[in-house]
């Protein structure tokens, strides 16, 4: 069941796929929000990514009534982008592995993807092999080097404040004197001034 833009808009007056124009306009915002996170900023592209999300969404939208159209179209870009991931990082998605998702998104930026190789993001293969290699290269960089490592109490350092707290009576004595003598000081120096 392919549902295009043009026969979703001839549902009912002010509706597509069964939902409200207003619904879709906010899940076009969030799916739109979600590739300028991953810096897209051709506007061509960008267009053309959002709708093909929409379209993937609209497809699923009058089978569940109870989500929102934003709800399902993040849904179906997860499930887009993952898949996508999976491909080009030749490492399948499974149901349990959400780290895919994002250890590929890390991938992207630091493969430089938005600067370099932006025409590339969720086009089918064949990929340009520098761009494979970089994804790869990046993807590995981006798991988790996992260290054993002990940590044992320290006493905690309180800093200045900690010196404040060890003032005895004669301290303070002290500190109100050496107050008191230079309040006399300026007040004789303005007495012989005036």
């Amino acid at each position: 069941m392919d549902v295009s833009l043009e026969s979703a808009l001839t549902d009912q007056p002010g509706q597509m796929a069964g939902r409200s124009l207003d619904e879709w306009n906010a899940a076009y915002a969030k799916v739109e929000s979600y590739f300028h996170a991953l810096r897209i900023r051709n506007k061509v592209l960008l267009g053309r990514l959002v709708i093909q999300v929409l379209r993937r969404a609209m497809r699923r939208a009058p089978n569940e009534p109870q989500l929102s159209a934003t709800q399902i179209a993040v849904q179906e870009l997860d499930a887009l982008v993952t898949e996508w991931f999976g491909q080009v990082l030749n490492h399948p998605p499974t149901g349990t592995d959400h780290m895919l998702s994002t250890r590929g998104r890390l991938a992207l930026l630091l493969a430089d993807m938005p600067g370099k190789w932006q025409d590339q993001f969720l086009r089918p293969g064949p990929w340009p092999a520098e761009f494979v290699t970089a994804m790869r290269e990046t993807f590995i960089r981006s798991g988790p080097d996992f260290q054993l490592s002990q940590m044992s109490p320290r006493p905690l350092d309180l800093g200045p404040i900690a010196t404040l707290t060890n003032f005895t009576r004669l301290s303070y004595t002290k500190m109100i004197l050496v107050w008191l003598l230079f309040g006399a000081i300026l007040v004789a120096l303005f007495k012989l001034t005036h």
